[in-house]
């Protein structure tokens, strides 16, 4: 029976709810092998070569032939939809539970773009509170293109101690969208992050949109020189359009983040790319929801499309078929170095006890077949169980 998101889940009044996946071939992301893994509510409780357990109400569910692996993580979701570049009839439609469901994304980071006057901060929290409510891991930015940053409080740092969400800022670098914002500015920016991030307690990253201007991460390397500001603030992603740039500010020790929505090729980049750079350096985010302009030599848009969360998985599963990663070390670039990135390792991320249970059993076709979401069963048999609240 399909059910909508709500946010009492399943356990309404404190029932206790255990699942026992059995027979599964575990990837955590690291190969255990063949394993048990007991679930009770929203949490695994333990992962064993047996597990003998029995509980009155207990589901056990035959995972024979099927590879259990975490939940994804996708850090860069335009929840609210993204786009605005060809006008009003260009603004992409908003996230669903079920676009999450169906692309294996338990967790994710949702945030604005291009358009931050017909869409605002206020909205982007709001939605990431019905996401969560629904009944998946939802986490935001403030702020958007734009400098100085658009907000919700009045402050960027104001929004990231005082709303729960709220983790770090976005902002646009390197791109003729974008606000031009100077080394000066984004120091100053990075400086307000990071004292927020101390005093709220969250990892505080500066999540830049990183275009294919003139000056690639030159600010950012000139700020990282200049200052006393930690690397682990600064969080480029569309790495793919300033690849050498982010070779280098890897192995400084930051997190370079490749954009999925063409999955064949940025497989190719990125199978290319991880011999050069610290393995747990590299992060894989799907841009979902975002629209996708084509421009012309004089920056005039010839075409646009809408990003895809499906695109996340499917770069994966282009990365272990034809390029040669493994499965274990794929799956970090969605699962384990994401969580570590954004410091909520290992209460996701992973597959081990005391983490969330957020866990995708995947068919020997590398299709979702099963997947958990803080606990509560979301699809079976491929079959999406639960859909937003109003429905697909």
């Amino acid at each position: 029976m399909k059910q909508r998101g709500f946010p009492d889940r399943e356990n309404k009044g404190g029932t206790i709810l255990f699942y026992l996946i059995q027979n599964a071939d575990v990837y955590a992301p690291e190969h255990l092998g063949m394993r048990d893994i007991l679930l009770c509510n929203d949490k695994i409780i333990q992962v064993a070569e047996h597990i003998d357990f029995s509980f009155d109400g207990l589901v056990t569910i035959d995972a024979q032939g099927k590879k259990a692996i975490p939940g994804l993580i996708d850090q860069h979701v335009h929840i609210t939809g993204g786009g605005g570049e060809s006008s009003f009839k260009s603004r992409a439609p908003e996230l669903t539970l079920t676009d999450c469901i169906e692309s294996g994304v338990t967790t994710l980071v949702g945030l604005l773009g291009t358009d931050s006057m017909t869409r605002s901060v206020a909205n982007l929290v709001a939605k990431t509170k019905a996401l969560n409510s629904e009944g998946i891991t939802a986490y935001c930015l403030t702020g958007a293109y734009e400098y100085p940053s658009p907000t919700l409080t009045g402050a960027v740092d104001n929004d990231i101690i005082f709303i729960e969400e709220v983790i770090g800022v976005k902002i646009a670098i390197t791109d003729h969208r974008s606000s031009n914002i100077s080394a000066a500015e984004l120091s100053r920016l990075a400086t307000q992050v990071r004292l927020a991030s101390l005093v709220g307690g969250k990892v505080g990253e500066v999540h830049m949109h990183t275009g294919h201007g003139k000056k690639g991460l030159s600010d950012v390397f000139q700020v990282l020189e200049e200052s006393d500001i930690p690397i682990k603030h600064f969080r480029p992603t569309h790495i793919q359009n300033v690849l050498e740039d982010g070779v280098r500010f890897a192995n400084m020790g930051g997190y370079i983040d490749f954009t999925s929505t063409d999955p064949v090729s940025v497989a190719k980049l990125i199978a290319e790319t991880l011999p050069k750079v610290p393995f747990d350096r590299v992060t894989l985010s799907s841009d979902s929801n975002g629209s996708m302009p084509q421009w012309n030599e004089k920056n005039e848009v010839v075409g646009i499309t809408v990003a895809k969360m499906t695109s996340l998985f499917s770069c994966v599963r282009e990365l272990v078929q034809h390029n040669g990663v493994r499965l274990e070390d794929a799956l970090r670039l969605v699962t384990q170095n994401v969580a570590t990135a954004l410091e909520i390792y290992p209460q996701k991320g992973c597959l081990a006890p005391n983490s969330d249970a957020d866990l995708i059993l995947l068919d020997d076709s590398m299709r979702f077949d099963t997947l958990f979401a803080k606990g509560r069963l979301m699809m079976q048999n491929g079959e999406i169980l639960v859909h937003g609240y109003y429905g697909k």
